[in-house]
C-alpha cells in the first residue's frame, strides 16, 4: 500500500526532531498517526542513512507483551546502539501502564529521539503533563481535510467530490475502498465500534453502554446545535431513560477524551468572555456521524456543513468557539496567535430573511478580522463595503489562510 505524505503535519513536526524534546501526536484512532511516524522515520533514514529506528506499535502482535513500564524497560534494554543517533517510535502509547517514568528517564539521559501516539487525551494530558511537563510538544492529528481527501482519493475538485467528502468524512483508509455505502460505512461502523469499545468503554470503565450509545446517536443528531447536559438529562428522561447531570457530563467528558466529538465553548464576543453553560458538540469525522445514525444527506446537509467548516478551523489551528453577541449567535469565532476570524455557516442564501441574519451578525461585530458567510450556494454575493467574504463551503475548505 502506497503511503501518501501528509506534509501539513510533517513540516510542522521536522523542526523539532534532534531537540530534545518528545514529540506526542495525539488524535482519534484511524486517522492517519501511524502512517505520519512511518513518514518521519523515512524522512530520518534519507537524512542518516546510520539513524538507529526503534519503532514499537502496540497493535502489532509481537508487542503484545508490552503492558507496562517493566516490560517496556526490558524490551528496550539492548535496542539502542552507541556511536550513532538513536529514534524511538511507540505508537498508541497509552496502552502501556507508567509508559511516562520510561520516557522521562530516556529522555533525562539523552538516550535517543522520542516520538509517540496516543488516542485518549485524559490519559496523556494526566501522565504527560505531571511527568513530563516542558519536555514534550503535542501534535493533534486529524482525518483528511477535504484538499487531502481529494488527493487520497484521486478525485477532481468539484461538488461531487465534495459530497463524497460530507457524506464518507477523512478516514485516511477509505481510499483503499470503493467510495459506496455498502463498503464505506461498512469500514466505518467497524471503526466506530472499536473505537467505542477500546477508548471509551474499556479505558473509562464506562457500564452503561446502552446510554453511552444513545448519547452519541443524539449528539450526532444535535450537531450545530446548542445543548447543555440538563438538557440531554430531560430529553432522557422523556425516553424513560433516567440518567443524572452528572452522568451526563461524564460520558460527554468520556467521547472527547476519546476525540469521537469536540465540545466548542461559548464565548462573548465583546470580552472572550467565557460562558459555563450552552456548547456544541462536533464530530472528528464527519463519516463516523453519518455511518451510525440513519444518515440522509439532504436533511443534514446543514449540519454537515457546520461541522466542516468547524474541522477545517481545527486543521488551520484555531482554538474554536461559539460566538454570542447581545442577542445574536456567531456560528464559529476561531482565535489564533491574538487574532480572530468569525463566520456564518449555513446551507442556502435562500431569500432576504436568511441573508439579513447571516450577514447582519457579522455586521454586528466593529473590529476589522476577516469575517466570512460560507454556503453552498452557487452564485457569491461579492463582498460588501465592511469586508464580508461570501464563499462556497468548497472554496471556503481550500483556504490555507484566513487572514
Amino acid at each position: 500500500m502506497k503511503l501518501i505524505e501528509r506534509p501539513i503535519y510533517t513540516e510542522r513536526i521536522k523542526p523539532f526532531i534532534d531537540k530534545g524534546i518528545i514529540k506526542v501526536l495525539t488524535g482519534q484512532r484511524r486517522v492517519g498517526k501511524s502512517c505520519i511516524l512511518i513518514q518521519l522515520i523515512n524522512d530520518i533514514q534519507l537524512s542518516n542513512p546510520s539513524a538507529n529506528i526503534v519503532f514499537i506499535n502496540l497493535e502489532y502482535e509481537e508487542f503484545r507483551h508490552i503492558r507496562n513500564e517493566e516490560d517496556l524497560f526490558k524490551y528496550l534494554q539492548d535496542k539502542f546502539q552507541p556511536e550513532v543517533k538513536n529514534y524511538l517510535f511507540i505508537d498508541e502509547v497509552q496502552d502501556i501502564s507508567g509508559f511516562e517514568h520510561v520516557l522521562r528517564s530516556l529522555q533525562s539521559k539523552d538516550t535517543c529521539d522520542i516520538f509517540v501516539t496516543g488516542s485518549n487525551a485524559k490519559m496523556l494530558s494526566s501522565e504527560l503533563s505531571t511527568y513530563l511537563a516542558g519536555r514534550y510538544i503535542e501534535f493533534h492529528i486529524h482525518s483528511l481535510s477535504y484538499l487531502e481527501f481529494v488527493e487520497f482519493h484521486k478525485l477532481k475538485d468539484d461538488n461531487q467530490s465534495l459530497m463524497l467528502y460530507l457524506t464518507y468524512g477523512g478516514l485516511p483508509y477509505l481510499s483503499n475502498l470503493t467510495l459506496t455505502d455498502d463498503y464505506a460505512f461498512e469500514y466505518l461502523r467497524n471503526v466506530y465500534s472499536t473505537i467505542l469499545l477500546r477508548d471509551v468503554v474499556q479505558r473509562e470503565k464506562i457500564r452503561n453502554i446502552d446510554f453511552l450509545e444513545t448519547l452519541l446517536h443524539y449528539s450526532a443528531d444535535n450537531v450545530g446545535s446548542l445543548f447543555s447536559a440538563n438538557n440531554i438529562s430531560k430529553y432522557l428522561k422523556s425516553q424513560r431513560t433516567d440518567i443524572s447531570t452528572a452522568q451526563v457530563i461524564n460520558y460527554l467528558h468520556s467521547l472527547c477524551n476519546a476525540y469521537i466529538v469536540n465540545k466548542v465553548g461559548r464565548i462573548d464576543i465583546n470580552g472572550l468572555k467565557k460562558f459555563e453553560i450552552g456548547e456544541k458538540y462536533f464530530f472528528e469525522d464527519i463519516g463516523l456521524r453519518n455511518c451510525q445514525i440513519g444518515f440522509s444527506l439532504q436533511r443534514d446537509i446543514h449540519k454537515l456543513i457546520e461541522n466542516a467548516v468547524f474541522l477545517h478551523l481545527q486543521g488551520l489551528q484555531y482554538a474554536v468557539f461559539v460566538g454570542k453577541k447581545d442577542n445574536l449567535e456567531i456560528d464559529f469565532v476561531g482565535v489564533k496567535q491574538g487574532k480572530r476570524v468569525y463566520i456564518q455557516a449555513t446551507y442556502l442564501l435562500l431569500d432576504e430573511n436568511t441573508q439579513k441574519r447571516e450577514f447582519g451578525n457579522l455586521r454586528s461585530i466593529q473590529d476589522n478580522y476577516p469575517k466570512y458567510v460560507v454556503s453552498l450556494d452557487e452564485f457569491y454575493r461579492e463582498s460588501d463595503n465592511e469586508g464580508i467574504k461570501h464563499l462556497h463551503l468548497r472554496e471556503f475548505l481550500k483556504l490555507t489562510n484566513l487572514d
